[in-house]
């Protein structure tokens, strides 16, 4: 299969890599601010490069307030059988077939852990494409991490506010409790050793154990322990549970916006 990146940004990077481990397929993109090319990747700076040549796949990786502009030039460039895939986060089906009329639409929602082939990314397909578009896409995507299909494009845009754009939120999380570590009087070393090694621990333990985090939460917790007196002020008020609740609200209202 001949796919052609329309941008190849830091995600866009980063899936690229695992799919070349995955697939013998061939892979071009097109970037005017790419400095570096991907090994075994064509790398164009200009669509007038590739001159008359087809693509069986367009991979839309460039920012969504780039589309409209970018996106119209290459209607010339897939085969008749082709299809678009886009990891543009919000940019509805209905505005991609704009740009590019007559093919069918993947919108994919990626997350970063893609990059070391941990990621998580939701799926949604138009109507018109094809199971072959769709195996094709899934394809891609469980070499990067865990594919999930929707079946409503508004669940896509919910994923981007959980999914995609929650390692951010995990992050943050790991930034702030690192800090209060330090605050307890741990160097820097000692207070990422110990708060990445307990959150990838739990983290593994609730997936090993299939166990709801209620529960491990619970056996954990001793009436008048140091845990229970630590949750009490972590969300004794409910206010991180509102608190997250307004992150993902937040997050899903953007992706509305960038439709």
């Amino acid at each position: 299969m001949k796919t052609l990146l329309v941008g190849c940004g830091k995600m866009g990077g980063a899936l690229l890599t695992q799919w070349m481990r995955a697939t013998e397929d061939e892979y071009t993109i097109v970037d005017p601010f790419l400095d570096q090319p991907v090994d075994g990747a064509r790398l164009f700076k200009d669509i007038n490069a590739l001159g008359a040549e087809k693509f069986d796949l367009l991979i839309v990786a460039i920012k969504p307030q780039m589309i409209d502009e970018i996106l119209p030039a290459y209607k010339d460039v897939l085969a008749d059988t082709g299809a678009v895939a886009s990891i543009a986060a919000g940019c509805s089906v209905a505005r991609l077939q704009s740009a590019l009329p007559g093919y069918p639409v993947i919108r994919i929602m990626p997350n970063l852990p893609s990059a070391i082939g941990a990621g998580v990314a939701g799926l949604y397909a138009s109507g018109d494409a094809k199971d072959e578009h769709k195996s094709a896409v899934e394809t891609l995507m469980k070499s990067a991490g865990t594919a999930v299909w929707v079946d409503d494009e508004d669940q896509i845009d919910r994923v981007t506010a959980v999914a995609g754009s929650g390692p951010g939120y995990v992050f943050e999380l790991a930034r702030a409790y690192i800090e209060a570590a330090k605050d307890l009087g741990f160097s820097e070393d000692q207070a990422t050793d110990l708060v990445l090694g307990t959150l990838d621990g739990s983290i593994r333990m609730i997936l090993q154990t299939g166990d709801k985090p209620e529960n491990l939460r619970n056996s954990v917790t001793s009436k008048n322990g140091t845990t229970e007196a630590g949750l009490k002020a972590l969300n004794g008020d409910g206010k991180l549970s509102d608190l997250l609740k307004a992150t993902t609200e937040a997050a899903y209202k953007r992706a509305i916006e960038l439709r």
